[in-house]
């Protein structure tokens, strides 16, 4: 009977770590053998067949720029015509192509703002310019469309909202903030504002590292156990988002060392500050103008995570170039992020840094 029960649980062991590998995986030796350097990562896609193609040539940059023949053009309005259009019909596909044009648009008034998802796709324009523009450091020559976040759905299905407060209620019922099986903290009981606490924004950049300087707490020395649950989250998050394990930005002999870092998290750490600009210069404005049903349970928009992209791979899309045909995603950038590119290249992690 005994041997009955034991079989029955390894059955029931396997069958529940089987359910943790369901895509396909490659690994590398990354480094010396017994460093503890393997790399192991989701094995991409064939982007080219998941990015849809222009919806139809592509025309030239020439001609009387749109602003001179279209009313209310806030953020387009110096590009040709002809790449006005084009950049429309895209964008009608990557975002409502079931409901067409009039998803933002009043089709009797096209300049109108009357409807609040053109408000909403106004202020996505400004930000997908501002990343193809302010942040090559993260998305390099590959840029991104409204397609990478997406996918041919008005709302993106990968985005995070604040955690409902968990601290109302009865003693017994208060989870402090974790111990809730949610995608922001990769299913784990880990705290679930990890999220929120790296990629909100704010003036101050919250620092995703914790190494303690010293054996006990001092004014030098205030790294805690509840900072270091936070950090651990939010790495679990982007492994997670990534498809990869920790030794893909990571050494594992010196977690802390960035002279021994994979380039990967040099990349990495631009897309944390690329994705507090998102969240706090263009979504968080929007909270006063999207209805009810598109914000969480404390009032707060969808907002974007490593996952809105990457969606399980290292690189979205596998790295297929989706922005090269769509020049006019390419202008100069509106806003300037709390972190831009080149105050984050003064300010590149060193080893000494907290």
């Amino acid at each position: 009977m005994r041997h009955l029960i034991v079989l029955a649980a390894s059955v029931v062991v396997t069958v529940a770590l089987a359910g943790c590998e369901l895509a396909p995986k490659e690994s590398y030796q990354n480094g010396y053998r017994g460093t503890g350097m393997d790399t192991v990562m989701v094995k991409a896609s064939a982007a080219a067949d998941d990015v849809p193609a222009p919806p139809y040539d592509p025309p030239g940059t020439d001609g009387a720029p749109a602003g001179g023949i279209y009313e209310n053009l806030q953020v387009l309005g110096g590009i040709s015509d002809e790449q006005f259009n084009y950049t429309m019909a895209a964008i009608t596909a990557w975002v409502s192509p079931a409901e067409g044009c009039n998803y933002c648009h009043n089709p009797e008034n096209m300049a109108s703002d009357e409807k609040y998802t053109k408000v909403v796709a106004r202020q996505m324009l400004r930000m997908t310019r501002d990343i193809n523009g302010s942040w090559a450091d993260h998305v390099g020559q590959t840029g991104v469309t409204c397609w990478t976040c997406h996918r041919g759905e008005a709302v993106p299905s990968e985005h995070w909202t604040l955690p409902a407060d968990s601290t109302r209620g009865s003693i017994a019922r208060n989870k402090h903030g974790q111990n809730d099986p949610v995608s922001n903290s990769a299913y784990s009981s880990l705290p679930n504002a990890a999220v929120a606490r790296y990629l909100l924004g704010g003036d101050e950049p919250q620092v995703a590292r914790v190494v303690s300087k010293g054996r006990f707490p001092s004014p030098a020395n205030t790294t805690s156990v509840m900072e270091a649950e936070q950090t651990y989250a939010m790495m679990m998050h982007i492994t997670q988002s990534l498809g990869v394990n920790c030794t893909y930005c990571h050494n594992a002999q010196s977690f802390q060392s960035w002279s021994t870092s994979n380039p990967p998290r040099k990349t990495a750490w631009y897309g944390l500050n690329m994705v507090r600009a998102i969240n706090h210069n263009y979504i968080a404005p929007l909270t006063d103008v999207l209805p009810d049903n598109r914000k969480g349970e404390m009032g707060d928009p969808f907002k974007a995570n490593c996952n809105t992209c990457h969606r399980g791979q290292n690189k979205p899309l596998g790295g297929y170039p989706m922005a090269k045909d769509y020049p006019a995603l390419w202008m100069s950038a509106v806003a300037t992020p709390p972190v831009t590119t080149a105050q984050a290249a003064d300010e590149a992690p060193s080893d000494e840094a907290p």
